[in-house]
């Protein structure tokens, strides 16, 4: 074995080591990556051809975990890894993401990443070295890729930033961001903060680019060192220079005319570039050609489309449908739309729509967590679906896709932190994307937020979100940034920058770019013209409803919390269960237990005041500590010889003694006439210090009986 090791140490003293050589030998590349206890094996295997007709990078990323990295049995019948969760699905889109832009553009052969945790103590987040790990792979590897990168985490801690966290420091952050960058450029930024300034967020990012150097650096070295620095040939794509030429000549003028026409239509746009191609073709080619050439048509033509879009915005100022660079499209918001959930909303901005629903759920509804190394109950659920009726395409609905889990998770980092920390209920948004033309994860944002204050929920401040987009040439020297992008703009720009925050600070971001060269300067201007875009949808979401409603819908549950001795839990659930089940019975209310610590947190839910107001008293009632010489009202549990048992307070009982019922003597308990099922007054007369034991009466509640007199002894 040739093994090969790099040691990368981080600012705190920690070490990350890249290993090669001894693992996956038959993989194009292969790594593992180790930081302390947590252990990646990273593979990556490309095919030496492309299938024949792809004209894209068809690039797959999978991460998985191992639940024997943390000594854990897998849930489910089979206990064994199944398919991968939405935690797993967004540690692979945030590899892909980083790694995507950096392959030749004319490679096209099938490229598999694999990332696995092997092992785990849970103090180090795995995903803080999951990029590093999937980069290294390719860098020992003959697969032509345009980086090395890295990805890192940061996070704010006290005022402090430090580098790849663990899971006790991410807790505690307040700016959490996973960065992405080779030597020189930015690729990925994604995460969440506690409404901090955009110089803050900057801050993070140029902290995060300079710890991802030295391990840029490195995957240099290991490269060197494997004798990897010579990458593969291949040629994937057949060219004709001669037509691509024509096709420039021949269509750029009337696609220049059309990018320039400002038409607000998506699909009647699309119509018209797409006439100027088919033009072209039926006017050029003959039958013959026709099939030979026709894709490479379409290929030359989107790159003409493509300039003449980015010289109208660079040349003029002019966007596709006639906006100025830092113009919002126009906005119409309603709330209350649908009368069945617990609160709705409408949020359409120019042709992108979302239909957000709220529901309110009580701690039964929380979504378990059960990944090898989180475990835990989620309170806030945000999900996201996008039909493909939203952009015109006849195609079945099939389930939810990774593209939806990253756009839902978005939405939901922007928006879960305005829910107050007690807030009682759990809380499920939906957006339903009805129409798509650039930005619906944040049309969902300002959905979400509308449906949150409909329902009622006290949410800390209303929160909107906006895409950035950039046309930029000469590396950044000439550029415009765009503010809220349409779909073409995101897929024929450089950037796409999503922001997200409150009129007090960013609560969310995620951004993608697709050009080198993108400096700080840029950032800062773009992140300067979406702070104003933000204020502006603000607005336009206080103008339809400036604060939460006061109160909850009708249909709403109402919930209330209250605290338990903690030794008193078991006395509300019952033996199997069985005493708080027939609470909820008998009042058609729904109640829930948590320890917390030192306490029990009861959680009453009910759709009327009169079901949580009876489940109260009886929960009371059992935790109530029983008082010498207060009166109970009782209920017979069984009969015995020398007295009843009798129940006086939930879960309490004690002996009614034969000699306690009446003051008349009582020979036999058939005399009492008390049977089981009974309803008897009682008084609790004395508690047993030693025993615990209560000692009833009824007789002491009943009005004693004159002394028959004594007759006089007759005197002599």
């Amino acid at each position: 074995m040739n093994v090969i090791t790099k040691k990368i140490a981080l600012p705190d003293g920690r070490e990350i080591t890249i290993e090669t050589g001894k693992l996956a030998k038959q993989a194009d590349g292969a790594v593992m990556v180790r930081l302390g206890n947590t252990m990646l094996l990273a593979t990556v295997c490309s095919a030496q051809d492309a299938v024949p007709g792809t004209d894209f990078m068809p690039l797959t990323v999978e991460y998985k975990e191992k639940f024997a990295s943390a000594g854990r049995f897998p849930g489910g019948f089979t206990r064994r890894e199944g398919k991968a969760s939405d935690y797993e699905i967004l540690i692979a889109r945030l590899i892909d993401r980083a790694l995507r832009p950096l392959f030749p553009s004319d490679y096209h052969a099938e490229t598999f990443v694999n990332v696995t945790m092997y092992s785990a103590d849970g103090i180090d987040m795995p995903d803080n070295i999951a990029g590093l790990a999937a980069s290294a792979a390719l860098a020992v590897s003959d697969i032509p890729f345009e980086g090395p990168i890295s990805e890192v985490r940061v996070a704010r801690v006290d005022g402090q930033f430090v580098i790849n966290p663990t899971f006790e420091q991410a807790e505690k952050a307040d700016i959490e961001l996973m960065v992405a960058a080779t030597l020189d450029n930015i690729m990925m930024v994604e995460g969440e903060m506690k409404e901090v300034s955009e110089a803050e967020m900057l801050d993070a990012i140029r902290v995060a680019h300079e710890a991802i150097k030295p391990q840029c650096q490195a995957q240099l070295e290991l490269m060197k060192e494997a004798g990897k620095t010579e990458k593969r040939v291949y040629c994937h794509e057949v060219n004709d220079e001669a037509l691509r030429q024509d096709v420039h000549d021949k269509t750029y003028a009337k696609t220049y005319e059309l990018a320039k026409a400002c038409n607000t239509d998506k699909h009647s746009r699309e119509a018209n570039f797409k006439a100027v191609c088919e033009e072209y073709k039926t006017q050029y080619l003959s039958e013959e050609e026709m099939e030979e050439k026709a894709p490479l048509v379409d290929r030359y033509y989107h790159d003409v489309e493509k300039e003449a879009m980015r010289r109208a915005v660079l040349d003029e100022g002019l966007r596709l449908d006639g906006r100025k660079t830092n113009e919002i499209r126009p906005i119409w918001c309603e709330v209350g739309y649908l009368p069945g959930p617990h609160g709705s909303a409408i949020f359409t901005r120019g042709e992108t729509q979302s239909l957000s629903t709220v529901t309110l759920g009580t701690k039964r509804d929380e979504k378990m967590i059960d990944e090898a190394l989180i475990q835990g109950n989620d309170r806030f659920l945000l999900h996201y679906n996008f039909p493909p009726f939203s952009t015109g395409e006849a195609k079945a609905q099939r389930g939810v896709g990774r593209r939806e889990i990253g756009h839902g998770n978005l939405a939901c980092r922007a928006l879960k932190n305005m829910i107050p920390e007690d807030y009682p209920y759990v809380v499920r948004v939906v957006s339903d994307i009805l129409e798509s033309n650039g930005s619906s994860s944040m049309a969902t944002v300002c959905a979400g937020t509308l449906a949150l204050m409909d329902a009622g929920v006290q949410i800390k401040r209303p929160v909107s979100g906006i895409a950035m987009g950039l046309i930029s040439e000469n590396k950044g020297k000439n550029y415009a940034v765009l503010s809220d992008i349409l779909g073409d703009e995101d897929h024929l720009g450089d950037m796409d920058f999503k922001v997200t925050g409150t009129e007090k600070g960013i609560t969310a971001t995620q951004m993608d770019i697709k050009v080198d060269g993108l400096s700080y300067e840029i950032l800062e201007n773009a992140l300067a013209q979406a702070h104003e875009g933000r204020m502006y949808i603000l607005g336009k979401i206080k103008e339809t409803i400036a604060e939460p409603r006061a109160d909850l819908k009708p249909h709403a549950p109402r919930i209330v919390t209250m605290n338990v001795p903690k030794d008193m839990i078991g006395a509300i659930i019952g033996p199997g269960g069985k005493i708080i089940q027939g609470m909820q019975t008998e009042t058609g209310a729904t109640i829930s237990i948590t320890e917390d610590d030192d306490k029990g947190i009861v959680e009453i839910a009910a759709s009327n005041k009169q079901s949580i107001d009876a489940a109260v008293a009886k929960i009371k009632a059992i935790v109530a500590i029983p008082e010498v010489g207060e009166v109970y009202e009782s209920k017979v549990k069984s009969i015995m010889p020398y007295g009843a048992f009798v129940e006086f307070m939930p879960g309490k009982e004690g002996l009614l003694h034969i000699s306690e019922i009446s003051w008349t003597r009582l020979e036999t308990m058939e005399e009492s006439h008390l049977k089981e099922g009974d309803s008897i007054t009682v008084k609790l007369l004395d508690i047993d210090a030693k025993t615990g034991k209560f000692k009833l009466s009824h007789k002491v509640l009943t009005e004693r009986p004159p002394r028959p007199e004594k007759k006089q002894e007759e005197k002599n």
